[in-house]
């Protein structure tokens, strides 16, 4: 068997290729990001072409520093931001828009709509998620209303849908030749339109969104071996190699940090927090906003379950710190600004940009800066984006407890933010719990590569991927309780002042 197995991590702002040996250990990187598309107020869209195009290119990069061919790869896994939603020609190849991103609010007549023709009981029983803007169904219902042609096509069945996983994957193994077109249940779990217990589409969810089922991929099960194809000698690997592992991003996640025991968990950090408990065989009905997802499912094994808190802004507030305001020039400034300053001075910042996801699942919601006076500076304001980051986390923790009894003794973190020591330790000290991280930050591309190598045996368990991680860093809780107590109650007040700034019909 080949000695490596290689990672196409495709998220929100970049797409990057990783190769992993045996051990976990990464052999090389290559990564590159995408534009970011804002045409309107709550429109967020990104070009399918472009992220083709930057996948080919990182694949390629990516083999070539390690001096490595598609021989040498055993496997290939695929992880993937999971709600945006590409449709395209299965003729041409062409998409016939922008992707529509997991972050676009244009959908919120639409899931208001459900809600109000009392079909929102029925997605959330079904589908485990509530009629909310982030998910796939109604972004692929605005696209065959809005997009001229689609709808035609898609009753012809030359139209296709997927999530990027799903447009990676029929690029990879042929496109308008001979493409796949497939995609998995935790990615196919984020669409509002399979049903979680049979793992299958379901046709009364796809009457509610008018979705012609010929247009949908087929859904294999996360590791396996012979459903996801072959790439193309052709293609950006320069030979065939079997993609045989697709994970959604934060699945992916959260089989890098093998959270395989029910009652684990782990929080990922990127452009938006995703915290997933893992809740085992059983389907647990949420109470307290979070969403039921797929975990994953290996090969003929019966699915897992988590239940999962969804932010929408975290790492991306520190990009609009970065961007629009421009009081940094690097994500990693933020850090030396806020530690200017002893606290946050008062100030609160909601990243409500796109309304509030998990817990509050609020549309109407915008960000708002509190709490201001005349003695603000930058460093505070970069202080209270590193403590929102946490706030949020928290707000999540706190319904996940609540809904499965469990009460964290550690969370497990990863992604880019946790190179940022002192949101770390904010985060502990907000949460009264220890915060770990693994030697492998990136663990959105192991679990990719953990789902593909077990598939083909180059891994023969999931103990043996467990004797894989170690701890790299931890952050003790510092804060007394009632500092912790104060706090969270003045990030509670400010949430408050988020709430019904704008109409939602």
């Amino acid at each position: 068997m080949s000695d490596y197995i290689g990672a196409v991590d495709q998220g929100t702002t970049s797409t990057r290729f990783m190769i992993f040996d045996h051990g976990g250990n990464e052999i090389a990187r290559h990564q590159l990001e995408h534009e970011q598309i804002l045409p309107k107020p709550g429109w967020v869209e990104h070009d399918a072409t472009e992220i083709w195009e930057r996948t080919r290119s990182v694949i390629a990069t990516a083999l070539n520093k390690a001096k490595l061919t598609a021989a040498d790869l055993a496997s290939l896994g695929i992880t993937n931001q999971r709600e945006t939603t590409v449709v395209w020609n299965r003729r041409t190849g062409r998409p016939y828009c922008n992707a529509i991103v997991w972050q676009d609010t244009r959908t919120d007549r639409i899931a208001s709509a459900l809600e109000r023709e009392g079909k929102g009981d029925v997605i959330r029983r079904k589908a485990g998620l509530p009629p909310a803007t982030y998910f796939s169904g109604g972004k692929l219902q605005w696209i065959l209303e809005n997009v001229e042609g689609v709808r035609e096509d898609a009753e012809k069945g030359d139209a296709l849908f997927g999530t990027t996983d799903s447009w990676l994957i029929w690029n990879l193994t042929g496109g308008p030749d001979g493409g796949v077109h497939v995609t998995d249940p935790t990615n196919a779990s984020r669409t509002m339109l399979m049903d979680l217990e049979t793992l299958e589409w379901d046709d009364e969810l796809l009457s509610f969104f008018g979705v012609p089922k010929q247009m949908l991929p087929s859904i294999a099960p996360s590791s396996n071996n012979g459903r996801f194809g072959v790439t193309r000698a052709d293609g950006p690997l320069g030979g065939e190699v079997a993609i045989t592992g697709v994970l959604g991003d934060q699945q992916a996640a959260t089989v890098g940090q093998v959270c395989f025991r029910p009652g684990e968990a782990k929080n990922t950090y990127g452009t938006g927090n995703f915290l997933l408990l893992n809740t085992g065989h059983e389907v647990v009905r949420s109470k307290h906003g979070l969403l039921t997802t797929l975990a994953y499912q290996f090969g003929d094994e019966k699915p897992v379950y988590a239940l999962e808190g969804s932010i929408a802004v975290t790492g991306s507030a520190v990009q609009w710190l970065r961007d629009q305001l421009g009081i940094i020039s690097g994500a990693s400034q933020s850090e030396s600004l806020a530690r200017q300053v002893e606290d946050n001075g008062g100030v609160y910042f909601v990243p409500a940009f796109s309304g509030l996801f998990a817990p509050y699942w609020r549309s109407d919601a915008r960000g708002a800066i509190v709490g201001l006076t005349r003695a603000t500076t930058n460093a505070h304001l970069a202080r209270a984006t590193l403590e929102a980051i946490c706030y949020q986390t928290r707000d999540v923790v706190e319904a996940m407890q609540n809904d499965s009894g469990v009460t964290l003794d550690v969370l497990r973190v990863d992604g880019g933010v946790t190179a940022n020591e002192l949101c770390m330790q904010l985060q502990a000290d907000i949460l009264g719990v220890p915060v770990s991280k693994p030697v492998v930050a990136e663990t959105t591309a192991l679990g990719a590569a953990y789902a593909a190598g077990l598939a083909v045996g180059f891994w023969k368990s999931t103990d043996e991927l467990e004797q894989n991680w170690n701890e790299d860093k931890r952050w003790e809780p510092s804060w007394t309780d009632e500092q912790r107590a104060e706090g969270y109650a003045g990030w509670q007040k400010a949430v408050g002042r988020t709430l019904d700034w704008v109409e939602v019909e």
